[in-house]
């Protein structure tokens, strides 16, 4: 491999101080690597340093000595884009916060797999279960399995009863 990136005075301040006050971790790792090949640091070490493949390191320093400070911004995200469009996300975001028997149905929390039917059913994307937590996850909402117990639901004397009964009969031999 060829010699470093010597860098002038000017471009070192711009790209530390790009590597300061971006917002994406990319672009910051981008700085860095630009910053370290100033030095004499081989690739190895700045990809060990850094974390990153010796491929990222050579790829990002042929990006900006083609493309200078403009090229250390990614192109575009990674990936085909979401069939979540944002009226799917809209509807999701109604659906999580009514209960569901006031869509009729016979239940009243959401599963992530009654959810997606019912979202199925009212946007016509289908997403599985597991894609539909992490959506959730990704705009603000936890998910839980809800806890099902018979509280308030059962005779509470006759069950204090039954456990007296029962810790009895386990106490005896």
């Amino acid at each position: 491999m060829g010699h470093g990136i010597r860098l002038t005075e000017k471009q070192w301040d711009e790209l530390d101080n790009l590597r300061l006050t971006t917002a994406s971790a990319d672009v910051f790792r981008n700085c860095l690597i630009i910053l370290m090949s100033d030095s004499r640091d081989t690739i190895a070490t700045i990809a060990r340093q850094i974390g990153c493949g010796t491929d990222t390191v050579v790829r990002i320093r042929r990006l900006y000595r083609n493309g200078g400070i403009k090229a250390l911004y990614p192109i575009k995200p990674p990936g085909r884009p979401s069939r979540a469009s944002p009226e799917f996300l809209q509807q999701m975001r109604e659906a999580v916060l009514t209960n569901p028997l006031t869509l009729g149905y016979g239940f009243s929390t959401w599963s992530a797999g009654r959810l997606a039917e019912h979202l199925a059913k009212v946007t016509g994307i289908r997403f599985s279960s597991d894609q539909l937590i992490r959506l959730l996850h990704r705009h603000g909402f936890s998910v839980h399995r809800p806890k099902h117990t018979l509280k308030g639901r059962r005779d509470e004397a006759a069950c204090e009863k039954a456990k007296k009964r029962l810790f009895r009969l386990k106490k005896k031999r």
